[in-house]
């Protein structure tokens, strides 16, 4: 077990140290040495983000004719948060350890150690751990939560000891003041999740689209958690992005519908190139007071299986909050039965940052290369052309007799349908192995035959394989390959 974990803690520092290199994700302010749980997205990071936001949103918005796509504001007024629960029971259960002064979150621990009572093949342990747990949290009762710490033997991993303060809660809400004045200011909340964006505007929504139950309102959008234990690179952060779609329902069809997004989300997953064999569904213990049905889509990170999505029945319990509160009515006329009611919802939540470290961990690569004393290790990024931040690399053999101008011209015919880049510096092995480290799906080359006859060799990066193509035919088959047109053939299979 040790062995393994410090394999798993080598494979993450691997793919942090590359995610750095090469320019996909760097620590904030890391001149000021940085801030803890905090960090930058370079500029191949900002475009593979962009690319699975972009494919989430089309997948949402676009194959969907019953959703449609809003942006709501960051600042939102202070009884949203009180509606929603958030002021009153936003909170993660903390203790700490005496000797290594170390926080962390309690549930996390139980979690983890029921992860490796499932790894070591006694999956019934360890839902027996978690069903325990989920008691005592639903009761309040934080010293038998401590107390289920002490019984299992957990310790620190940084003093190795079981010395642990009380379980307390810690609201994860970051406060602010809006006014121009300080004495005058009033006290708002950076939104700890985008859905209530969503909720409030369900019936502008819905009026002004004319829209009819079931149908749903997607957002991307940033939201803040000030989280006490932050870990795992970017899967835990206090500023975050989520992409979300509440799909509005009829009361008593909510359990159909929870079914039905459960299965096209996980089509999706696979659909961007996570495996089949990296995922797996995992239902919750403990329900959150909004919800009458969750699960998560758990990836196997190198950390272990974890959420990456989720997929929630919220009931009617935010538009009906909200309706109390305010006191305007949150009702839709349903005219196929000619009645009105507050309508259940159907949540599905990813993190885009959990989104985008899952792909990357997925497609970092490393495999041996050649034979005998010509072997090498080679390593590159298996990312899906479609999710590629860059599809295409145009690389002139030479710099001279025309190759670069010849070049530069076909980059330019090409920039404008997809994401391309021109490099004629150095040996054309390095080149590739530049293209290879970021994951670019076909290099484009220019040599002397192109001069004659006006084909190039257009290189595969997985295969590393070489084909002869016309350069006519370049946009249109470069631009099929590399198309989100081929994720989205498989979600509608």
């Amino acid at each position: 077990m040790e062995n393994k974990k410090q394999d798993t803690a080598s494979a993450l520092k691997d793919i942090i140290s590359h995610a750095k290199e090469y320019g996909f994700v760097f620590p904030s302010s890391e001149i000021y040495d940085g801030l803890q749980a905090v960090y930058d997205y370079g500029q191949n990071g900002v475009e593979l983000k962009n690319n699975l936001k972009m494919v989430w949103w089309k997948a949402m918005t676009m194959l969907n004719d019953n959703v449609v796509g809003i942006d709501a504001s960051i600042f939102m007024h202070p009884l949203t948060w009180k509606a929603s629960g958030h002021i009153d029971s936003f909170n993660d259960p903390m203790i700490d350890n005496k000797d290594s002064k170390k926080r962390y979150r309690a549930d996390t621990l139980l979690e983890d150690r029921a992860a490796q009572y499932e790894a070591d093949g006694q999956a019934d342990v360890g839902k027996a751990l978690l069903q325990k747990m989920a008691k005592t949290l639903d009761a309040g009762d934080l010293e038998a939560v401590r107390q289920i710490i002490i019984d299992e033997n957990i310790t620190c991993p940084v003093s190795n000891t079981a010395n642990w303060t009380e379980v307390r809660q810690f609201n994860l809400m970051f406060s602010t003041q809006v006014g121009a004045v300080s004495e005058d200011a009033s006290l708002i909340y950076l939104r700890p999740e985008t859905a209530q964006g969503i909720f409030v505007n369900f019936l502008n929504v819905q009026k002004t689209g004319r829209m009819k139950v079931p149908f749903g309102i997607a957002q991307i959008g940033k939201a803040f958690r000030n989280e006490i234990v932050a870990r795992n690179f970017i899967f835990r952060m206090r500023e975050f992005e989520q992409m979300e779609m509440q799909f509005f329902v009829r009361p008593g069809t909510e359990m159909e519908w929870y079914a039905a997004w459960k299965e096209v989300r996980m089509k999706f997953h696979q659909a961007i190139g996570l495996p089949a064999s990296k995922l797996k569904f995992h239902d919750h213990e403990k329900l959150a007071h909004y919800a009458n049905a969750a699960v998560d889509i758990e990836y196997e990170f190198p950390f272990g299986f974890k959420e990456m999505e989720g997929i929630h029945s919220r009931t009617d319990f935010d538009l009906k909050a909200h309706q109390d509160l305010s006191r305007k009515k949150q009702q839709y006329f349903d005219p196929e039965i000619n009645e009105n009611y507050i309508p259940y919802v159907i949540e599905t939540s990813v993190g885009a940052d959990r989104l985008f470290l899952a792909i990357l961990c997925n497609a970092y690569k490393e495999e041996i290369v050649g034979e005998g004393d010509q072997q090498k290790q080679r390593i590159y990024l298996n990312l899906h052309p479609a999710i590629a931040p860059i599809k295409v690399a145009v690389l002139p053999l030479v710099k001279k007799d025309g190759l670069a101008e010849k070049a530069q011209e076909i980059n330019r015919s090409l920039k404008f349908a997809f994401n391309t880049t021109y490099d004629e510096g150095g040996a054309i092995g390095k080149r590739y192995t530049r293209q290879d480290l970021i994951g670019t799906p076909y290099c484009v080359v220019i040599d002397y035959q192109t001069m004659e006859d006006d084909t190039v060799t257009v290189r595969d990066r997985n295969t590393m394989s070489q084909e002869r193509i016309s350069i006519a035919d370049l946009k249109e088959k470069l631009g099929y390959a590399v198309s989100m047109e081929r994720i989205f053939e498989k979600l509608l299979v």
